[in-house]
């Protein structure tokens, strides 16, 4: 039974009634960010309840050393955390001598929780009866600003209903704080100076081995019924705790406010000895502006993402809420302002996973960020794979590869692998491929060739090396093979010849071949700095050639299909639909030996190439290849639903596509996976941007031109969505018997629309 006490809502994620079972569900789903930092919805009071609490700053990590149980030649040394940062959010109230905490409260009633996503804040509000009888009315709203990215504000209200009371609001900061997902449980941080002045409070404190310094920060100022009021507050400072006191008499029906302004500064952006200065400067420009223009600042920001970047759809409220949940997650979490950045897997929602880079921002990522913001946010991510490139030959150099042979890793935060479980660390290798096809992708999108001779070709050829060593050329097959590898299905380790992984080394290496002829022939002082610096002959060429020409491909001449690796046949072939529901999800329920000896697909990995390649099969094959795999698929990987719902609809399969779209988009919202205390799965949101454009809007770039073949769920009305392509943004808007395209821009473009070429002109709605 899937969660669903999230209201459906167009606009906003709501939660009424308070259930303390739910605390750490909403913790992750009422999560918010800005791209610089971000936070679980903790409560600003206190709550001795069961909860998770999470601040995080961007780009700030920690090693934390590996714990394997048996230690293995190649085991990267540490595995990195996304590190719960040092709390400014804290409010601690006190009522007449008591503690206002929603799990003692006698009673809460009227709880509502608003994530609101059009506008960019998250708020709450609640009537608590305490244990000392006072029944106090409580409103709170906050939010990380996207202008001033330093910042976040909060605006915390109290009315006692019942009678007069003393009220005090507590405002802290607190560099005590632990990490959820540790080893060793290690000390990440080292609190450095706790020092105030005003109504300011500053924490300055390093991390431990990677030596990041940040500095938290906060400002408070205090109202009575939206008047300003100036109380000197009691100070307390200790060793990682800075917390000020605001005392006051607050009359039966009076409103008592605190603002509070805090955040981090952080020596990525400055330098180290200024961190203070810095944060007083922010404080300032926070303060001058005030909780309501910062507010009002906010919106507008907000407007302008959503203006490029909604989807809208009519007539599915639930589907509505799915997309633009996972439109939102995807801006707080990377906004392309910082090349030194990517998206991690759990943005600032949680720490599993550690937090790092993985190949979903290349395989699912770049679409929704090419398309929806300018080029340079796709070039950004780009680059920033050929910044660790020399960090990618280190890492195939400790696997005994040679020759520049680059492995991009699993997971990294500065380009080495820290992923420490062997059967993904040294075994998911098909991860060089998605670094690959993002950059052919980005060309196709975006028509910049100028990056490949710039920059991308080293990259191609670094990863070309690397198929070309990891290949074995089979005296018994007479061709090359690729042995001991796990492919995208993460439920089947250490297997031969995943065809997903076979088929992308040979697209690689082809791919490089035909880049180094074309930068040669129109690139040629690049051509020339690139050969010296990575020493490439063309009888190296001819190897790599050798091993691509003559790749094996495992295949089953009775079903028609490739296997999904050598030996999938000789499985129990019992479809999922066959499975028993109490054993699901078997990730939770079952032995990994039994789930290795299963037939069952964690997500698209055959289905996955033909994704990424389908223009090099037929309809006919992708169909023989959907039916064959998809009744196998478990969708235990938020990875999954996007690739069979894009590939559903493509088939005219909408009821199907549907179902897939409506699993990927709430995956989250409904907790598909009974997991998402942990946080939320921001990469796999990309995915369901690309369920509804390129799956229900069928759109592909081919030949240089942008094409669309439109469907529609027969659950919805209308949908539209924008795509920015080359600098021309065109809206798409898709009703049950018409397409409607408008052109924003100054020239014409040629489009086509179910294999027949139109000509859309600016401001000149065309509809077909």
């Amino acid at each position: 039974m899937n969660q669903d006490y999230i209201k459906p809502d167009n606009w906003s994620i709501i939660e009424e009634g308070f259930d303390a079972k739910r605390v750490k569900s909403s913790e992750s789903l009422f999560s918010i960010g800005n791209g610089a930092m971000g936070q679980r919805a903790n409560f600003e009071e206190q709550y001795s309840g069961a909860t998770f609490q999470g601040s995080y700053i961007a780009g700030v990590y920690y090693p934390d050393k590996t714990r394997v149980g048996w230690w293995k030649n190649g085991y990267p040394e540490y595995f990195a955390k996304v590190l719960n940062a040092p709390n400014w959010i804290g409010i601690n109230v006190i009522v007449n001598g008591e503690s206002l905490d929603l799990f003692t409260c006698k009673k809460v009633e009227n709880f509502k929780r608003e994530l609101n996503m059009k506008e960019g804040w998250l708020s709450r509000q609640f009537v608590a009866t305490l244990q000392n009888g006072i029944t106090i009315n409580v409103n709170t709203k906050r939010f990380l600003s996207l202008d001033l990215d330093e910042v976040g504000a909060i605006q915390y209200q109290i009315t006692p209903i019942n009678s007069d009371a003393e009220i005090v609001f507590k405002p802290y900061l607190d560099s005590g704080i632990t990490n959820e997902d540790t080893n060793w449980d290690d000390k990440f941080w080292d609190t450095l100076n706790v020092s105030h002045e005003n109504n300011q409070a500053f924490i300055e404190a390093k991390t431990m081995k990677t030596d990041f310094y940040t500095c938290t920060f906060m400002e408070s100022q205090v109202f009575i019924n939206d008047k300003s009021i100036l109380i000197e507050p009691n100070i307390k400072a200790d060793s990682n705790l800075a917390t000020f006191s605001y005392s006051y008499q607050v009359k039966k029906g009076d409103i008592y406010t605190i603002h509070k302004f805090g955040g981090y500064t952080v020596d990525r952006n400055h330098n180290k000895s200024q961190l203070i200065s810095a944060a007083k400067n922010v404080l300032k420009m926070a303060t001058k502006k005030g909780f309501v223009e910062l507010l009002n600042n906010q919106k507008k920001a907000w407007s302008d993402i959503w203006n490029m970047s909604d989807i809208t759809i009519e007539g599915d409220v639930k589907a509505q809420q799915g997309i633009r949940f996972n439109i939102f997650q995807l801006n707080q979490t990377y906004l392309g302002k910082d090349s030194r950045l990517n998206i991690g897997p759990k943005g600032f929602t949680g720490e599993k996973y550690g937090g790092s880079t993985y190949w979903d921002t290349e395989a699912y990522c770049i679409p929704f960020y090419m398309a929806t913001k300018d080029q340079q946010v796709a070039r950004n991510l780009l680059e920033y794979r050929y910044n660790h490139l020399q960090k990618a030959i280190e890492n195939a150099e400790k696997l005994g590869f040679k020759n520049g042979a680059a492995l991009y890793p699993m997971v990294t935060m500065n380009g080495e692998e820290c992923h420490n479980e062997w059967e993904i660390t040294f075994e998911e290798i098909h991860r060089n491929g998605a670094i690959a096809f993002a950059i052919y992708n980005y060309y196709r999108f975006t028509g910049d060739y100028g990056y490949i001779p710039e920059k991308g070709l080293e990259v191609l050829i670094g990863i070309a090396r690397f198929w070309q060593q990891r290949a074995t050329f089979s005296t018994n097959k007479n061709q090359y093979v690729i042995l001991g590898v796990t492919g995208p299905n993460e439920y089947e380790n250490n297997v031969n010849n995943n065809w997903y992984t076979n088929y992308i080394a040979k697209w690689c290496i082809n791919y490089a071949i035909e880049n180094i002829k074309k930068v040669e022939a129109e690139y040629t002082s690049n051509y020339t700095r690139i050969m010296n610096k990575a020493k490439l002959s063309n009888s190296e060429i001819k190897e790599w050639k050798a091993v691509a020409d003559n790749m094996y491909f495992p295949y089953s001449e009775k079903h028609k299909v490739f296997l999904q690796q050598d030996g999938f046949l000789d499985k129990e072939l019992i479809t999922v639909s066959d499975l028993d529901k109490s054993q699901r999800p078997i990730n939770q329920k079952w032995s990994w030996d039994r789930i290795l000896r299963s037939p069952y697909i964690k997500q698209a990995d055959t289905l996955q190439g033909f994704y990424f390649f389908e223009d090099q099969f037929s309809n006919e094959e992708l169909e023989r290849h959907f039916d064959f795999y998809e009744p196998f698929t478990v969708h235990e990987s938020s990875l999954s639903p996007c690739v069979h719902s894009i590939q559903a609809a493509k088939l005219g399969r909408m009821e199907q596509a549907y179902t897939f779209y409506l699993r990927t988009s709430r995956l989250d919202l409904d907790d598909y996976n009974k997991e998402v205390e942990e946080g939320l799965h921001i990469t796999s949101m990309a995915g369901t941007w690309m369920s509804i454009v390129e799956g229900f809007g069928g759109m592909r770039i081919r030949n240089n031109t942008l094409e669309f073949e439109p469907k529609i769920p027969k659950q919805w009305d209308a949908y539209s969505f924008k795509v920015n392509f080359r600098n021309q943004i065109i809206k798409v808007n898709i009703t049950k018997d018409k397409t409607h395209f408008e052109l924003e821009g100054t020239k014409s473009l040629e489009i086509s629309v179910n294999s027949k070429l139109v000509t859309i002109t600016p401001n000149n709605l065309v509809t077909i």
